[in-house]
């Protein structure tokens, strides 16, 4: 008997393993030709499964804080249709030119995750890595629902959220539940949102999760959650 393609996505997600990198981006590195190489090196977390899903029929993505593109660029070039959001204008058209440059059919558009300008079910894959978590839970919340609506049904979300055992949670000045600015510090100024496993999980239904995996980025103590979920099908209930 033919296998439920979208069941088949699912076990391929439970079944791949994934080395633990990751690369910031900020206007600092931005000025070096070494740190701009850097960030737009794609997460090998991210190119093993954006290539897998491209490898079982997944054919739309998007990506939500995309920054420089360095992922939307990556996606583009393994054939995806790719979506980009950001809310700065600079780095959509900062990503937009590199886009140009390669050649690559992005649409780039500057916009807020709680207000996704898409419609209903349009994506098979969302991409939000190191971004979703600038906010509070609210806004988080909002976030996560409208990444909800703008799957497909088995469509795939992968991104990182900040877990509570990262060195910086409890720091700073809390501004809400689980929420601390960091004033001075350079990148650190707006919202950032903790949470641990059991608070993601409750965050993310009524999407299941797949892979939740407790990890250091690049600097030490500065542990993140990064995840695979999927919008439950349909036939599933």
């Amino acid at each position: 008997m033919k296998q439920d393609p979208v069941q088949a996505r699912k076990e391929s997600m439970l079944s791949s393993e994934v080395p633990a990198t990751a690369c910031m981006e900020s206007d600092e590195r931005w000025k070096t030709e070494t740190g701009r190489r850097d960030c737009l090196k794609p997460e090998s977390e991210v190119k093993e499964i954006a290539e897998l899903l491209g490898s079982i029929g997944a054919s739309t993505a998007m990506e939500l804080g995309c920054g420089a593109g360095r992922h939307s660029l990556f996606l583009a070039s393994l054939g995806y249709r790719v979506f980009a959001l950001d809310d700065s204008s600079a780095r959509v058209d900062l990503a937009r030119s590199l886009a140009q440059k390669q050649m690559l059919p992005i649409h780039f558009v500057t916009g807020l995750m709680t207000d996704l300008p898409c419609a209903d079910e349009s994506f098979d894959y969302l991409l939000a890595w190191n971004v979703i978590y600038h906010g509070n839970r609210d806004a988080v919340q909002k976030s996560l629902s409208e990444i909800h609506r703008v799957l497909r049904p088995g469509g795939i979300f992968q991104g990182t959220m900040l877990s509570k055992n990262n060195h910086l949670f409890g720091h700073g000045r809390e501004v809400g539940a689980d929420t601390f600015v960091f004033e001075g510090e350079p990148d650190m100024s707006h919202l950032h949102f903790y949470c641990n496993q059991a608070e993601l999980a409750a965050l993310f239904d009524p999407m299941e999760l797949l892979r939740v995996n407790d990890r250091e980025h690049e600097c030490p103590g500065s542990y993140h959650l990064n995840f695979v979920a999927m919008k439950i099908h349909i036939q599933d209930f």
